[in-house]
């Protein structure tokens, strides 16, 4: 009999948790920023993430030896033909592990369109949330934000759609501030 009392409060307790838990994932809860960070590009110039804000950016960590990376290149390249001139900034991270030589060598062949960075010190991998496989693939909002982060093989319509929202709200809110401007 002195089961009844204990019951209701038991529930009240757990109704309270789930409400606390709900507002939370809500409210609370916020996509990360990425993290101010310069890379080192293999043709000798450094991009200062900060200085991409305003604009969407792709980060892809990746390795030669990797043959899901191989696989997404012409896919990546395709991208970034497409979507460059709207906005886009890509940049492929080579992992620390990956020899620069061997790095090079395949930009060149490959004849990448995007910045390739080398991370010869792995202080970009670990400044991204100690990225260790690949490919891992980052989306980065025009406010800074992660929005994707992706490890394997990428659904590069998905993508595609996602970049492409990203750069129409990137084009509104730029037409929001022109007109504000000018008022």
């Amino acid at each position: 009999m002195r089961l009844r009392p204990v019951l209701p409060r038991l529930l009240i307790v757990v109704a309270t948790l789930a409400l606390l838990v709900v507002g939370y994932l809500y409210v609370g809860y916020q996509e990360p920023q990425a993290p101010d960070f310069t890379f080192s590009i293999i043709d000798g110039r450094r991009i200062r993430l900060e200085d991409l804000r305003g604009r969407p950016v792709l980060v892809q960590f990746w390795a030669t030896s990797c043959p899901t990376c191989r696989k997404e290149m012409p896919s990546l390249a395709a991208l970034y033909h497409d979507l460059h001139s709207k906005g886009l900034e890509l940049i492929a991270v080579a992992m620390p592990y990956d020899p620069p030589n061997r790095v090079l060598e395949m930009s060149r062949e490959k004849q990448f369109p995007y910045p390739v960075a080398l991370d010869v010190m792995g202080k970009a991998m670990t400044a991204f949330g100690d990225i260790s496989l690949t490919p891992t693939t980052l989306l980065i909002a025009p406010d800074g934000r992660i929005v994707r982060r992706q490890i394997g093989e990428m659904d590069f319509s998905k993508l595609r759609r996602q970049i492409e929202e990203l750069l129409t709200e990137q084009q509104q809110a730029s037409g929001n501030r022109q007109l504000a401007a000018n008022s």
